[in-house]
């Protein structure tokens, strides 16, 4: 499908806050590269024939039936945008099965579907580019595919929801608790009328099951990822953190424990997981603040590598679209896709299953804020309890009273999770031990 002689025309599924992004780019090519002039919108699938658009696109291509998109001869590219599982999933395989490249910003259709869409792709002959389904207009996909494939990757640590980061940043400038700033932010149009997606950890753990996917070269299990979100954190918790030298980010993190290849036989475990962690405040993670996304990828021989960015968006996530059209359209202008094989760092890859450990098996510090009886020896009763479990402390400081309790605040050195959690279960017990009202984790400085 070489494109010397003519345009390739695009198939454009959603008009929304991404779709009309992409089309303004598509519209208004001057000034870009030069192969966005090649470009066509041909068709674009929408709800409503009647809503007021951003864009001005001709009534004549516009159209409620979808699926008359992703099965018509003359499109070239489908470009998928509109969101969600379905039916965005099955016009995804039906545009793959009628021999249609694919670009799309959908991260839960990838997290959750991308084994079954890119072995079809892979048996179509055909691409399917994600770029735009982490981190809005930040490169992160192409560099993990191309420029960082010949790296053995370490670990990715994220800041990968614009939403969680602004409320956490917010909470820590204003000494706010996070249901203030939850409903300022929903008020304000940084959070969803239900934040549960974001809140909750699930938008992050998409994302970061595609990267990990990619980072390693494995099929990732979404229902596999650890995810914890950051309802529980509070202003306490913040106040706290910042005196002992920390941040509280909510992190997806994927890294491969080289130690324990070859221990049973197996390929060694992916640990893939979200959750909210103390960040040191020197850790180049802890400045990236408000609504913007970072990812951090260490591998060797690079090093470290952190991409940062507007991580939503119309303009940056269709920015992220028509970067991957424009690759697909540069492919085929110097290839056949019937006669040449599919370029290797683009291409879908069938990849091998993986094992991901569970959470109890992360090794990591901890923090935890316990409330106790003002009382005499409570601090070592409490080293003995952890001590019991190999639990080695960092540090131990009383910081203050709260409601006539003692208020402890614990650090520990690297301890397996299930020690901890044992200990803080044998703590709970304890006489002297009213309360463990927050437990986080605690990620080490940077190399």
């Amino acid at each position: 499908m070489a494109i010397a002689a003519g345009v390739l025309k695009i198939g454009l599924l959603g008009l929304g806050t991404v779709g009309s992004g992409t089309a303004d780019i598509l519209l208004h090519a001057d000034r870009r590269h030069p192969l966005l002039q090649r470009l066509t919108i041909h068709r674009v699938g929408v709800r409503s024939l009647d809503k007021p658009r951003p864009v001005d696109l001709p009534a004549s291509i516009l159209t409620t039936d979808l699926e008359s998109i992703v099965t018509d001869p003359d499109i070239d590219i489908v470009v998928e945008v509109i969101g969600g599982l379905e039916p965005a999933r099955s016009l995804i395989l039906k545009a793959i099965a009628h021999g249609k490249h694919v670009v799309t910003a959908n991260k839960a259709v990838i997290a959750r579907y991308g084994d079954e869409i890119f072995t079809a792709a892979e048996k179509a002959g055909v691409y399917v580019l994600e770029e735009a389904a982490v981190g809005g207009g930040i490169p992160v996909i192409q560099p993990l595919k191309q420029a960082l494939s010949v790296n053995r990757i370490r670990t990715i640590t994220g800041i990968v929801n614009g939403t969680t980061n602004y409320i956490l940043t917010r909470m820590r400038s204003e000494g706010a608790d996070f249901a203030e700033v939850l409903a300022d932010a929903q008020r304000l149009g940084y959070a969803e009328a239900d934040p549960t997606a974001d809140v909750d950890g699930l938008d992050a753990a998409d994302k970061i099951t595609i990267l990990a996917s990619l980072a390693f070269g494995k099929r990732i299990k979404l229902e596999e990822v650890y995810c914890e979100g950051i309802r529980q954190i509070s202003a306490a918790d913040i106040a706290y953190a910042e005196r002992l030298g920390f941040v509280i980010k909510l992190l997806a993190i994927a890294e491969q424990a080289w130690e324990q290849s070859g221990a049973d036989g197996q390929p060694p475990r992916l640990s893939v997981r979200v959750h909210p962690t103390l960040l040191p405040q020197s850790h180049p993670l802890a400045s990236v603040n408000e609504v913007y996304n970072a990812v951090l990828i260490e591998g060797e021989p690079i090093g470290q590598v952190m991409l940062y960015g507007p991580g939503a968006g119309s303009g940056p996530t269709a920015s992220a679209v028509v970067s991957d059209i424009l690759n697909i359209a540069a492919l085929l202008g110097i290839t056949s896709a019937s006669q040449a094989p599919l370029h290797p760092l683009l291409a879908p890859s069938h990849q091998q299953s993986c094992r991901v450990s569970t959470i109890a098996d992360l090794k990591t510090r901890f923090y935890a804020r316990v409330l106790t009886q003002d009382q005499p020896g409570v601090i070592g009763k409490l080293g003995t309890c952890f001590g019991n479990h190999g639990v080695s402390l960092e540090s131990v400081v009383q910081i203050d009273l709260r409601q006539g309790k003692a208020e402890i605040v614990v650090v520990t050195h690297n301890v397996l999770e299930r020690n901890f959690r044992q200990a803080l279960a044998e703590l709970e017990t304890l006489d002297v031990v009213a309360q463990i009202p927050s437990v986080l984790r605690v990620l080490a400085d940077s190399l």
